[in-house]
């Protein structure tokens, strides 16, 4: 009776959770975000596993699932998702309404064993976005996932790793959910290039020592003073590095640093030289790339590539070997502009081609 009891309330409060006011009871089987066939990449807040939180782009979750549709549900206001099932051609799935709690992903598929990825695509600094699970048809159930790729790379990162304004077309139009897209940006292209997984540590306006706009001293909330949290701009938890190891960490900072006037190129060398310090604290085999980007026009871009070479020297003299350096080419607007002049789709297929052929000869060499 217990048991019987406790199945009734279950379905009724995930009923409850799951409509918009008074609406027919989602059917079907809910699957808890808990359910161990379920997999996650990213950094993400799992101390309730059945509300697992994240706000940093590029979060994954991956599943194998029995029959002929999926819907997955997450709390409304989410943000913006891209969706694959069975690897085909991936689409954007939106939670973007006050009541949008359940999305269908798949529909009128084949009988059978099906796959689904899905990749957060944008920053939820003020969403928070959360995942509450899949529903599958009647009578079906998850089955054992394939293999995560070994592979895996950090990016730690500002708007241009987030995949800022790819989606948009004109340099002068200004950001927006819907068009930025982590799936797009060269991060995630070169992960897929090499068949790692990756993480993405990325923030719009963050620099090394300070954020766009920001004083000349230095902003409190810069790369290093966020990078060992759990949740972006949330220091109630903090992320346990044994968790997820590495193979390369690529560090893309420096254009919000110098994109304003009165930058302190020395506070910039310092604090930059202290956040790679730190990532090898936290990881002490991994190879640490330092990137230019390819946004800052010819003056900063050298203080950037110089400070990047001293520090490479600094650390290397120091005994460490598994500092490399590797520069973008700069953007010369051929390849058109996305939101805020920000690289575009191309832009960003071309950065990544230039990073996996740089990785692949200097670090994936087989």
């Amino acid at each position: 009776m217990k048991k019987i009891l406790f199945a009734i309330i279950a379905m009724l409060t995930f009923s409850s959770a799951c409509r918009a006011v008074n609406t027919l009871p989602v059917e079907g089987v809910w699957v808890k975000p808990s359910n161990p066939l379920i997999q996650y990449i990213g950094r993400i807040n799992d101390s309730n596993p059945d509300q697992p939180t994240f706000n940093w782009p590029g979060i994954e979750i991956r599943a194998r699932f029995q029959g002929t549709s999926l819907r997955m549900v997450a709390k409304p206001k989410s943000g913006y998702f891209m969706c694959s099932i069975d690897n085909a051609t991936p689409f954007k799935v939106s939670f973007n309404s006050e009541r949008d709690s359940v999305v269908q992903l798949a529909t009128a598929l084949s009988q059978g064993e099906h796959s689904v990825r899905l990749m957060y695509t944008i920053e939820g600094l003020d969403r928070h976005a959360i995942f509450r699970g899949f529903v599958l048809d009647k009578g079906c159930k998850l089955v054992t996932p394939g293999p995560l790729p070994k592979r895996k790379i950090e990016f730690i990162g500002n708007s241009i790793t987030c995949g800022y304004g790819v989606e948009d077309t004109l340099g002068d139009d200004h950001y927006l959910d819907e068009t930025e897209n982590h799936w797009l940006s060269y991060a995630t292209l070169t992960s897929e290039a090499l068949g790692a997984q990756h993480f993405s540590i990325s923030r719009s306006g963050i620099g090394a020592y300070r954020n766009y706009g920001g004083p000349a001293t230095g902003s409190p909330d810069a790369m290093p003073q966020m990078y060992d949290l759990t949740l972006y701009h949330d220091s109630t938890q903090l992320w346990n590095f044994k968790r997820w190891t590495p193979d390369v960490v690529c560090i893309n900072l420096g254009t919000n640093d110098f994109s304003m006037p009165a930058y302190d190129a020395a506070l910039y060398e310092k604090s930059y030289l202290g956040l790679v310090r730190h990532v090898r604290s936290c990881y002490p085999q991994a190879f640490i790339v330092l990137l230019s980007g390819p946004m800052l026009p010819t003056e900063t871009n050298t203080i950037v590539k110089r400070a990047l070479d001293n520090i490479k020297m600094t650390l290397t003299k120091k005994g460490d070997k598994r500092i490399l350096r590797f520069d973008f080419t700069p953007q010369d607007g051929s390849l058109g502009y996305g939101a805020d002049y920000h690289p575009s789709k191309a832009q960003h297929q071309k950065m990544a081609e230039e990073l996996t052929k740089f990785l692949k000869e200097n670090i994936f060499k087989d």
